[in-house]
This record gives structure tokens, sequence and C-alpha cells, in this order.
């Protein structure tokens, strides 16, 4: 919202400056009043428009230091789930907003319904393409749409001279009412921004060149019509809807109606205009993007490939790996170097991580949240109590993070409305190491590999001959991070643990710490695929993980630029509780 009204209220701001420095001088009144309108509409329409230019850049070498480490089988730690807090300035700011907008738009159609009122309640004569309505009280003519309104004594007596005639009846010919009507309406919505006063005047003043010009060419008697116009200059205007041969009669109406604007003249002030578009264009709506060339986009995936796997075979290295399917047969039992390539990418989870830098506070910092009401706190995984606060103070703090804490994450033993988490330098890299381990932390690894059966008939492998052998064709398969929407279980992360806590059934013996694993592929349809369990815990926690998943009901596809495709989805579930991390 405030990226539309800055780059509006600019282009706003400069086609009006180059409206009074080049256009309202000139004898071409259709063109500006086309031009003010115009403007207007391109204003409000340049902030949506956006071109996008794409700048290669040379490709940048990736040293092991930026490079993730692994997501971590074991041990994860929940942080709250934060959201800002609401923004009662916000609220209330928009609530101004719409009162004052109601009045004004009250005000408007209660003129509107004023002048038809008027309409209804008083004499009506056709008089060509108009209808004049004969008011009682005195007043100057004044138009409304295919109406013009004059006073009933001075129409009779003949004393409404011929030029004022003809001045209103060109308001009704060319529709000025519609273009009062339209700024009216805008003013109504944007009443904060004061550019439309100005746009009004300037489209008002352009309307009356409009009718003395017409005046002029009808009766060619300038110094007559002027000393008319200057007669009627005390008059007031009863309607701000209306068009009056009144308004603004200064020394730019009387200056117009002698000047002449030579055609070569014309066309060279409206060819000045396109690079004052061009250019706003260009302001508002280029938008530089920089990307790599596809070569050096090609060198980066394979490197990075190519070390993802180094790390995996040294992650991995030594380890029993056993995989069975949903119904417990047996379909790999090696070690992890007997495996092949192929075995290795499709059983085995390998994904990255990063884990966050220090953010160490400042002793105001601390002590602002430390007075701060309705907040607790945590030290290396610990709650602090009340009395206990203050020694955050005389401690050594590494990290903090945390925030405010939705209403439906508070419990009865922590009710506060924001938490924070701190951390001291041994806690946090004895933390960083846990959760980045360089080696699998166990001997054996048991995996659940189960595909979908109506899925597995959908996303069989579409069998090509080339050269007279098969090939396989397969579905290019996505990593949630290249994702520009990301795939949603029916109702969010929340119903997603309940659907867990309803249907799943933890097997004896195992503890709640337990925890597994998942991965599996979300389809175009939203349907699940390749589920593989994998822990330490044993095939026992993994195939309830696994039957539970293969009730899923289909989610929401994950996408790119608008478009579904499949996503490769993983999460930590600690086994009883639901919980994913």
């Amino acid at each position: 919202m405030i990226d539309f009204l800055f780059k509006s209220t600019l282009s706003l701001t400069v086609l009006l400056a180059v409206y009074h420095l080049l256009l309202e001088k000139e004898k071409m009144h259709q063109f500006n009043r086309f031009y003010l309108l115009f403007g207007i509409l391109f204003s409000f329409t340049i902030p949506f428009i956006t071109i996008e230019v794409i700048r290669e850049i040379p490709h940048q070498e990736i040293t092991p230091s930026v490079i993730p480490s692994i997501i971590p089988m074991e041990g994860a730690t929940s942080m709250p789930i934060i959201e800002n807090p609401t923004n009662y300035w916000l609220i209330a700011a928009w609530s101004l907003y719409g009162v004052i907008t109601l009045v004004l738009l009250v005000r408007f159609i209660l003129n509107i319904w004023k002048l038809n009122a008027r309409t209804k309640s008083n004499s009506t004569i056709d008089y060509k393409n108009a209808k004049l309505v004969l008011l009682k009280e005195k007043t100057l003519p004044y138009t409304f749409l295919n109406t013009i309104f004059i006073n009933e004594t001075d129409y009779h007596n003949r004393k409404i001279e011929a030029e004022l005639y003809t001045h209103e009846l060109i308001h009704v010919d060319q529709k000025h009412t519609l273009d009062i009507l339209f700024i009216e309406t805008v003013k109504v919505i944007f009443w904060f921004n004061p550019i439309f006063i100005f746009y009004k005047k300037a489209i008002q003043l352009n309307h009356e060149f409009l009718a003395d010009e017409k005046v002029v060419k009808s009766y060619n008697n300038v110094p007559f019509y002027q000393s008319l116009l200057l007669s009627k200059t005390n008059e007031s205007q009863p309607f701000y809807l209306t068009s009056n041969l009144t308004y603004s009669v200064t020394k730019k109406r009387l200056v117009m109606m002698t000047k002449n604007t030579s055609l070569s003249k014309s066309i060279l002030k409206k060819l000045v205009l396109i690079p004052f578009f061009s250019g706003l264009v260009f302001i508002s709506c280029v938008k530089k993007t920089d990307q790599k060339t596809p070569l050096d986009n090609a060198k980066e995936t394979t490197k990075s490939n190519t070390v993802n796997e180094q790390r995996k075979d040294t992650y991995y290295a030594g380890v029993q790996v056993i995989v069975r399917d949903q119904n417990k047969k047996l379909l790999l039992n090696k070690k992890y170097e007997a495996l092949t390539q192929d075995e290795k990418s499709k059983y085995l989870i390998f994904e990255t991580k990063h884990y966050p830098e220090k953010r160490k506070p400042t002793k105001e910092e601390l002590e602002n949240l430390i007075n701060k009401k309705d907040c607790s706190f945590s030290l290396d995984g610990f709650i602090l109590t009340n009395s206990q606060k203050e020694l955050l103070l005389h401690t050594e703090i590494a990290t903090i993070s945390g925030g405010f804490v939705q209403e439906k994450y508070r419990t009865k033993d922590s009710p506060e409305k924001f938490h924070y988490s701190l951390a001291t330098t041994s806690y946090y890299e004895k933390e960083k190491k846990r959760n980045n381990p360089e080696k699998f932390p166990g001997d054996t690894i048991e995996i659940t590999f189960s595909v979908n059966a109506t899925q597995n008939q959908k996303k069989e492998e579409i069998i090509t001959k080339t050269n007279g052998k098969e090939t396989e064709k397969k579905e290019p398969l996505f990593n949630t991070s290249e994702l520009t929407q990301q795939p949603e279980f029916p109702g969010g992360d929340r119903k997603f643990d309940e659907f867990f806590d309803k249907n799943m059934k933890k097997p004896k013996g195992l503890l709640e710490s337990n925890e597994v694993h998942i991965t599996f592929q979300i389809e175009k349809d939203g349907s699940l695929s390749n589920i593989r369990a994998q822990s330490r815990t044993g095939h026992i926690a993994n195939e309830e993980v696994v039957r539970v998943l293969e009730l899923s009901p289909k989610w929401k596809p994950g996408e790119i630029n608008y478009k579904a495709v499949t996503v490769l989805y993983n999460t930590n579930l600690a086994f009883g509780s639901g919980e994913k991390h």
C-alpha cells in the first residue's frame, strides 16, 4: 500500500507540474482534458507494472564455510512459533480512514440527491439537447449532466444572454460533469492526498477554457463576452459538482480568449511529453534482477551436488542400512559403502540445515526485556523464575531469540505473551555441534519405504524407447527452498499435528523422546508418495509413521510461479506427541 501511494503520488505530481509548465497556457484544450484524466489513470496503474531487467553476473565460488550442515537425525529442539503482535495504531488509522471516507461519501451522494430533487420540484423546459430547470431563487446558470439550472424570472424576462446559454450547452454536449464526478470519486477515496484538489481545479478551469472557446467562435465578440464575465464575478456557485461560468474568472481565462497556438508548437509540446512518461515508467516499473549465466548455474549445481555427496558419504560411513516396506518385507540390508548410487538416492535422507548465527544482546536491551510485562525467559534450555531474571544481567550471553507467542501455543505453565530464549557461549557451541553432526549417531539405521498404491500407478515411470533401448522419463522433483508457494496440509501445520495425534498409535516399549525423520513426495495433485521414515528406534516406529501418512488427505501442492510441481518434503516427528520440528 505504501509503495502504491508513493509511486502514484510521484507520478501525479510530476504530470501535474508538466501540465502547468507546458500545456495549460496553450490553446489545445481538448488534448489537455485528455491529458489530465489520463494522467490520473496512468498514475494509478503504474505501481502495478513491473518490467524485469535481467543482469547477468559472474559466477562466485562457494566456500566450505558457507555450506550448511545436514539436518540432525535426533535431538532437535523446537523453538516457540512467533508472530508480530497486533498493531493497534494501524487498526486506529484504518478506522479513522473509514470514518472520514464514509462522511465524504455521504456528502457526495447527498449533493447528487439535492440536484435531482431540484430537478423534480421545479418546472422544466426542453431546450435543444438539454433540459432547463427554472428555479425560484436568484442564481447564475449552472450545469449538471444534461440539465441547466437557471432563474425562472430571468428566463421569462429574457435577461439571460445567448452567450450564457451557449456556454452551458458546451458543458452538456462535452459531458464535463462526468469529469467532475470522476475526480470527486477519487477525492472521496484518497481524501488524504491534497494533489487531487489541484487536479480538480485544473480540470474545471480547462472546462471553462473549452466553453469560452466555443462562445468566442460562435459570436465573434470577445470584448462583450469578457465584459459579461466580469459583470457576473460576484455570483456564487451553489454546488461543487456543477459546471458554472463564473468558475475562476481570472486573468487566465480572459487572456486565453485572444491567444492562439500554432500547430507546430502544439505538436512539439506533445512530443516533449514522451520523455516524462518514459522516465516515470523507468523509475517506477523497472526492476533489475541479477542472474548467473546458464553455464555458471550448471557449474555451481554440479559442484554443490559433489560436495553434498562427499558429506553424505562421510556422514553414513560404516553404517548398516536396513530397509523394509510398509508390509515389513526386507528390501535391503547392506553397509552404506555397498549401496549403489541409486539405492543411496532412493532410500537415504540427506538434507541441509542452516544453524542461526549468534546475536548478542546489549545490556540496555536485556534490562528493557527484563522489565517487560507478560514475558518469560529460558537460559540454556531452562525456564527462569521471576527471581532468576536478574541473573541474565550478570551472565555472558552469546545469543538471544524469540518474541511474541501466538495464543494457541501458550500453556497453563507458560501463559506469557512473549518468550525469549538465551544461551551462553558454551551451550551455544555445544548445541551447534549437536545440531550439525558430521557422523550419523549410531551403527545401524532402519528405514521404512512406502509408495502409495494408487499414486504408484499414476506415477509409474513413463517408458520410452531411444535407439532401441528403454529409458526412464521422470517428473522433475523440487526442494521446498526452490518454491514460490509452499505445500500445505489442509488447515495448516496445527491440523497436521492434530491429524497425527488422532491417528497414531504408539507401539509398546517406545519412549516419548524417540524421533523419526520423515520424507515424502507431494505430487501435483496433492497426494503423497515415496514415503520414507528413518530413525534409530527401529522399523516398528517407522512403520507406524508411514501407516499414518498413508491416511493423509491430499495436500495443497507446492508451486513455482503459480504452477503445481512435485515436491520433496521432510520433517521431524517426536514419536507419540505429534509434534513436528
